[in-house]
């Protein structure tokens, strides 16, 4: 943090509240979309000041598509506990505000592709003369350097480039879609650890650094198990990875249930809780390699068994002797009781929805557990405030 006693432009976000474990740190959110957004999110959430910097457009989430008339369900997602102003980046003036803010910043966290911030002026060696300190991270579709590095990349085409949609598809049909962005919210939880590790190391040499992310690396990091290749084998590594035949969903008499029955113990007590106890103790089936061999035996028999009951009947009769989830939907989320009872969803004010309920917090810490989570942003929200403190006369 600054030491000057003059305002500062962060003065409009600093937290109240207990403290985090990155409390008084400053962030600059140049991101759009989500891996960006979400990764500042995810440092706002334990105790970070961060301000939000759009373009006059808006971040291209704001215009997703939405059945909130005022706001952007996926904005709002993707940006709780920020504040919001309006840059252009390409004027002069409004880019020497945005100086002003990296001369106090902690962080910064842009995903735009390599060549634009030379362009704007806002590389790393630009920024890192302005403030040695401060930690730079880069999030780009492919990375630095490469054939690639100043491609468009966006969740579902690393998805498809790097094998998950075909891994998704089933056996000889097209590949599918892994929807929920996961390549994307991955990422983020790589931005917020990767910018975390720099600030630590920061206190150690007093000096920051480049921190680079990619939707690349986040896709082909989540494969890690996939992607062995020992030498002489054959170009198929895909196949050690699905559990095969039992472990899988199911159709029950009302719903679908999702059954993990690939341990001893679990596959005991699923064969004894749905009257087929004679499987549990048959040698053909006692690894999850033999039943998945014999995957069409054994799911007309267990299909037989789970019509008997609902996917709900299911889940509460298996307990805690079989890993077991029915099929619901999202929204049955915001009153699940397990959900409740971590504390998982705040109702958080807005001035155009009135209020909102949200995810908060995904981290818990026992001593600093942090201020409040706070909306995201509407557009243009903190502008004037930052001109305001940008105009106000030295205290010095």
């Amino acid at each position: 943090m600054s030491a000057s006693n003059n305002p500062s432009p962060f003065d409009i976000a600093r937290r109240d509240g207990a403290r985090g474990p990155l409390s008084g740190v400053r962030v600059l959110d140049l991101s759009a979309y989500i891996a960006g957004p979400y990764g500042c999110t995810l440092l706002a959430d334990q105790g970070a000041e961060v301000i939000k910097v759009e373009p006059p457009v808006g971040d291209n989430l704001r215009q997703y598509p939405s059945t909130l008339e005022a706001e952007s369900r996926a904005f709002l997602g993707v940006n709780r506990s920020k504040r919001g102003v309006v840059l252009d980046l390409k004027q002069s003036d409004q880019r020497a505000v945005l100086m002003r803010l990296v001369r106090e910043a902690d962080v910064l966290v842009h995903n735009f592709r390599p060549s634009v911030p030379a362009r704007l002026g806002i590389d790393f060696e630009s920024l890192h003369k302005l403030n040695p300190r401060l930690v730079y991270c880069s999030v780009t579709g492919y990375g630095e350097q490469g054939p690639l590095k100043d491609k468009a990349g966006y969740d579902q085409v690393l998805q498809t480039m790097t094998g998950m949609c075909m891994m998704q598809g089933k056996a000889g049909g097209a590949p599918e879609i892994l929807y929920g962005s996961v390549v994307d919210y991955y990422a983020a939880a790589l931005v917020a650890a990767g910018v975390s590790s720099a600030l630590y190391e920061r206190e150690r040499s007093g000096e920051g650094q480049f921190v680079g992310v990619s939707l690349l690396r986040s896709a082909l990091t989540m494969q890690s198990a996939r992607m062995i290749w020992a030498e002489g084998e054959p170009e198929v590594v895909g196949r050690d990875m699905r559990s095969g035949g039992v472990t899988g969903i199911h159709p029950t008499a009302d719903g679908y249930l999702y059954v993990s029955a690939n341990t001893p113990r679990f596959w005991q007590a699923l064969c004894e809780k749905t009257g087929l106890a004679e499987l549990a103790s048959d040698p053909r089936y006692d690894t999850v390699r033999k039943r998945a061999e014999h995957a069409s035996l054994l799911l007309s028999q267990l299909h037989t068994a789970l019509a008997a009951r609902s996917a709900l009947e299911w889940e509460a009769l298996f307990g805690e002797e079989v890993p077991c989830a029915a099929a619901r939907k999202v929204e049955d989320m915001f009153d699940h009781p397990q959900v409740l009872a971590e504390d998982m969803i705040a109702s958080l004010p807005h001035p155009l929805l009135g209020s909102y309920r949200g995810i908060t917090r995904p981290i818990v810490f026992g001593r600093t557990p942090g201020p409040q989570p706070f909306a995201a942003p509407v557009f243009d929200q903190d502008t004037a405030a930052v001109g305001a403190l940008l105009d106000a006369p030295s205290a010095d």
